[in-house]
């Protein structure tokens, strides 16, 4: 089986995500990071979902992204919107965090001699941020391709982003037949320390649009 980093945050695209990398074959070294994030508690889902779909290694880094402030998910003074999904760039955007993650997930792929990174980025159902967009997907695997060691010796990486084009509906859809268990899922920006999301921030929003959207139950705890 060949390794791959799967970036796991413990919401839905995530745990989507890695059960795609499991169907293709790849044993699956999980990176979680914990940056400080308000909504702890997709940090303990991270590892329930790891561990419920068998990955053969699970990491969480600590970054304290929380340092440099600049948003509603590592900021306590800023408050998280509740007024619904609304047009531009929210303030639950945290500067260059998936540059950040991505560059975590390369530095471990090269460690591990892996090929392949799986991000759950979508650029359909989502908050309108600049880096899950396919430019920038295409842009850091350029830059990956010229920055590693790997790559200079003709070992070139793949950033792979699956739901991309996926609306929300579409990639719960697939998790289910893939046999993801969504009820290990936290999604919520708010979330208390038990899971249990608040139903009003635009991740919620996001979800349950998705299952209406779907059909299907949403197992979320609220």
């Amino acid at each position: 089986m060949k390794p791959a980093v799967i970036l796991l945050s413990g919401g839905l695209d995530s745990a989507t995500v890695l059960a795609m990398a499991r169907q293709q074959g790849f044993a699956c070294h999980c990176l979680s990071l914990d940056y400080g994030q308000r909504h702890g508690a997709e940090l303990d889902a991270a590892r329930r979902v790891a561990a419920a779909q068998q990955a053969t290694t699970h990491r969480v880094l600590k970054l304290d992204l929380g340092q440099l402030g600049g948003s509603a998910l590592t900021d306590a003074s800023i408050a998280v919107p509740t007024g619904g999904v609304q047009p531009g760039i929210p303030v639950t955007y945290v500067p260059a965090r998936n540059t950040i993650m991505l560059s975590l997930a390369l530095a471990w792929a090269e460690v591990l001699g892996a090929q392949d990174i799986f991000a759950g980025v979508n650029a359909v159902d989502y908050s309108g941020y600049p880096d899950c967009r396919p430019e920038f997907i295409h842009a850091f695997e350029a830059l990956a391709n010229l920055a590693t060691k790997a790559a200079v010796e003709g070992r070139p990486l793949r950033v792979h982003a699956p739901l991309i084009a996926m609306s929300k509906a579409q990639i719960i859809a697939a998790g289910l037949a893939l046999g993801v268990d969504y009820s290990l899922t936290v999604s919520c920006y708010q979330a208390d320390a038990s899971g249990r999301a608040c139903t009003v921030c635009d991740a919620c929003r996001l979800r349950q649009e998705g299952f209406a959207a779907a059909g299907v139950p949403d197992p979320t705890r609220y």
